[in-house]
Formats: C-alpha cells, structure tokens, sequence
C-alpha cells in the first residue's frame, strides 16, 4: 500500500466513521487494531469459515476454488472443481458445507485422505436451484439457505428469488420453501438464540428479519434496519453477514462492514481497501474479523467474540 493510498484509505474510514457515530443511537463498536491484507491475487473471494482448530476456509468464485488457510498462515488449495462454490460453514473440523451456484448445496467430507462431495440438495420441486449462495445451520439438524439469481441460467430454474430450509440435511434432506421472492436474497444469519432468522438482500437498502416459530418455520417478514449507502445510490444492499456473542449484525456492503445491534441500530462501520463480500469470526479468541474482498483476504481485531455454536435444546 503505498503511502498516498494509505492516506487516503485512513481519510475514509475517518469519515465513515465519523458518519456512524454521528447517526447511531447505541454504543459504537470499533476495531481494536489495523485492518491487515492476509492474502491477495485470488479473482472474487467469498465465503470465509473458519473451524475450531484455526483452519480458514474461503472461495474463489470464478476459478472455483476453495482454499484453505491454515493456523501457522499457510495457505494450501481444497478443491479446484468447486462449482462456483460461494457461501460455506464449517460443521466441524473435518466437514464443510457450501452453496454451489452451480444450483447445490453439499458437504465436504475432510476426513479422508482427499476431500468427498456430498450432495446434500440440488433441486425444489424437481426443478435445480438458481444459484445457491450462502447459509447457516441451526441446531435441530438443519439448515437455511438463499438462492437468488447470480450466476443462474436463463429463464430462472425456480422463477423467483428465495429462502429455503433443509431438514435433516446430514441424514434424510427435506427441502422446505420458507418465502416467496425477494429482492436477491443473498446473507443469511441465525441471532445467538436461534429466534431470529436473518436475511440480507443484495438489491434493496432494507434488511429482513423473520421471527423462528420452529424449525424451518418462520414468520411474517419485517424489516430490521438500512443500509447506509453510497453517495448516489438509494437501494444497494448487503452481502454477506456475520453474528458476535452480543447479538450485533456484521454486514458487508460497498461502504465496508455495518455493523447494527439486534434491534437495527447503527454501530458502525469498518472500511476496507477493497469492497466486502463476506465475514467471518476466527482466531484463537474468536475476536479476529475476517473479510473476503474482491481479490483479497482481510482480517482486523475487534472487541466482542464472533458467535457460530448454538445452544443445546
């Protein structure tokens, strides 16, 4: 980074956050250190995840690739067939979910000596997903995943733009559509207690929130709060998201990562040199926030804990 752009890139981020804490009604939350570039040269990361043993995980869409970054900083390539996986979870240190655009969700079975594909979905009323983007797991054996229309074929396999439930997906998969079209749904989160189900729509300022009356079963929509958004703009919306124990909404968009508490208000905003698309909580004390930019892999320390395990029944 030479030294022009880095007082430049310093410049914004006084600004942005400036901005947000002028506009927030609750106590900002900022990093506790610099924004550091891990990796670069990829084509579009997403979907960074990361598994208890410090293992990082994170795509490359359009070499459908997922790499792997291990703990000592080591960074090693998963697959390179990875069928334009996007959003992946780790289930646990040796099995990886991802949503295939290529219209899949699977398991990566990490046990072996070489990687298995599982299949666990790839079709809603005997027609292919769309474009399957990312997803979150609860803890009644299920998942919730969007499929909006990037990278989809043409007329839309599903017709409209949703969010899905996968019922046992390790065992006896059973797709459930959850809502009718929005406007591309894209992240999607769990609130710590699992009552809340989040979606985070790539073409719309307003975010959603849907309370969970059961597993797979949620109720009316509504929304939670708006994006900021760049100068200009009036309706661009979020990418990825990320939770923390307290229950804040880390969401990436063109301005950097939002940040908004559980009741929609603005906590800030952390800015990088490349556009987000993604977030994730790693490291050893679960503090460090890692973003997929564009070409590159970012991390930054920040105060409050990521959140990823659900409580037991």
């Amino acid at each position: 980074m030479n030294s022009r752009f880095a007082l430049l890139f310093a410049t914004i981020v006084g600004l942005v956050w400036t901005s947000a804490s002028q506009t927030a009604h609750a106590q900002t939350i900022q990093p506790t250190g610099p924004v550091q570039q891990v990796h670069t040269g990829f084509q579009f990361t997403e979907g960074p995840a990361a598994m208890d043993d410090g293992t990082l995980y994170f795509t490359d869409i359009p070499n459908t690739a997922i790499h792997r970054l291990s703990a000592d900083g080591k960074l090693s390539l998963l697959t390179n067939q990875s069928n334009h996986s996007n959003g992946l979870w780790p289930l646990s240190n040796t099995k990886l979910l991802a949503c295939e655009m290529d219209g899949a969700v699977v398991m990566h079975d990490l046990s072996g000596d070489s990687a298995k594909r599982i299949v666990l979905a790839d079709s809603y009323n005997g027609k292919r997903f769309n474009a399957c983007n990312d997803l979150v797991v609860d803890n009644h054996g299920g998942l919730y995943f969007t499929d909006p229309q990037y990278r989809a074929p043409e007329p839309w396999p599903q017709t409209e733009r949703c969010v899905y439930y996968i019922a046992n997906f390790e065992t006896d998969p059973k797709v459930t559509r959850l809502t009718g079209d929005i406007e591309a749904p894209n992240g999607i989160g769990l609130s710590p207690n699992g009552k809340t189900l989040y979606v985070i729509p790539s073409m719309q300022a307003e975010m959603l929130a849907y309370d969970v009356l059961a597993p797979g079963k949620i109720g009316p929509q509504r929304v939670l709060c708006k994006v900021q958004q760049v100068e200009g703009e009036t309706s661009r919306g979020g990418d990825g998201m990320a939770i923390d124990v307290d229950g804040n909404l880390y969401i990436t968009t063109h301005l950097g990562i939002q940040i908004f508490s559980s009741e929609g208000e603005a906590r800030g905003i952390v800015a990088f040199p490349e556009i987000p698309a993604n977030v994730t909580f790693g490291g050893p004390e679960f503090k460090t926030m890692y973003a997929t930019a564009r070409k590159s892999l970012y991390s930054v320390e920040m105060p409050i804990a990521g959140f990823r395990e659900f409580p037991a029944n």
